[in-house]
């Protein structure tokens, strides 16, 4: 399944790159956007002509490629900075906000999740499955709102407010001022895969060969711990890796509420400045880093059920 996957993935990555031509082909004249409303019409065209812009659009979408196998992505308008730069210096901040997310989302359903299988319809599921509800109807940009409030506001506050320290220059400060946006960012998204964790585990605890091995006195929390939850996980996984375009959208509010210099901050900016280049920019890089994380996805599939490999 991997190597098919490996296979088609040059494909998805070129019906990405022409989408996200398409799309930018559509917001408007990229010539307006970088001369502005006032440029006249001799310096539009002659802005086309040294872009290329005048061209048919398969030659567009040809040197489009082209720039991109170079790494080019064009320049932001004011001020003028390779794109490049600009997501590069932007993009590692979302994703490690987005890792942390993960992460924390991870632990939590897993707790959650199996502690509700184990203890179904009993109080303790109750209980979670209420807590989930409330957490699946809490906005992240609300939550986060409210941890600063309460934990990095008044006379003793536990973590900042805002901004952040690069993990290359001390990791215990970078964790401390990533840990807020992180739980914000997690709850939802935990909430969310812990009922997913739980009827998959439940459906697991039925099968027959929970109750074969527990009759041949194989020991309960064996059987759980390298069987149930085991063959339970490929669900879940499943749901996670749909889940990181959530995740990275949801970072890149969250960043501006804890005003943290990551993609929130370049797509606010190219939104506002009608970047055109910037935007298509941020949306293929976006779309790239779905696609592998998907394909990370599908590698786990086969670490945690090696059966796969012969699907």
């Amino acid at each position: 399944m991997l190597g098919r996957r490996l296979a088609v993935l040059p494909l998805m990555i070129l019906g990405i790159t022409a989408l996200v031509f398409v799309v930018g082909q559509g917001l408007g004249d990229q010539a307006r956007a970088a001369l502005g409303p006032d440029a006249g019409e001799a310096a539009l065209s002659a802005y086309r002509q040294q872009h290329g812009l005048d061209q048919p659009l398969i030659v567009q979408y040809l040197h489009y490629l082209g720039n991109l196998v170079t790494g080019n992505l064009g320049e932001t308008t004011a001020p003028a900075r390779p794109i490049t730069d600009v997501i590069g210096e932007a993009f590692p901040l979302t994703l490690q906000l987005t890792f942390l997310g993960v992460v924390i989302a991870v632990v939590i359903s897993l707790v959650l999740g199996v502690l509700a299988a184990l203890y179904r319809d009993r109080w303790v599921d109750q209980v979670i499955r209420v807590l989930t509800i409330a957490a699946i109807a809490t906005p992240s940009f609300w939550l986060g709102i409210l941890l600063i409030q309460w934990f990095a506001l008044g006379d003793n506050p536990l973590f900042p407010a805002s901004g952040i320290t690069p993990i290359e220059e001390d990791f215990g400060a970078w964790l401390n001022s990533m840990t807020l946006p992180a739980i914000a960012l997690a709850i939802p998204v935990s909430a969310g895969l812990t009922r997913v964790v739980r009827t998959s585990m439940v459906e697991e605890l039925d099968r027959d060969y929970v109750r074969t091995a527990i009759g041949n006195g194989v020991p309960y929390r064996t059987v759980v711990s390298k069987n149930v939850l085991r063959n339970a996980l490929i669900t879940p996984l499943t749901v996670l890796g749909l889940r990181v375009g959530y995740l990275l959208g949801g970072a890149v509010v969250i960043e501006q509420i804890f005003n943290i210099p990551g993609m929130g901050k370049v797509i606010f900016t190219a939104i506002t400045g009608r970047d055109l280049n910037q935007m298509m920019g941020v949306a293929l890089a976006i779309a790239l880093t779905f696609v592998l994380v998907n394909l990370v996805v599908d590698f786990l599939y086969v670490v945690v059920n090696p059966r796969i490999r012969s699907i």
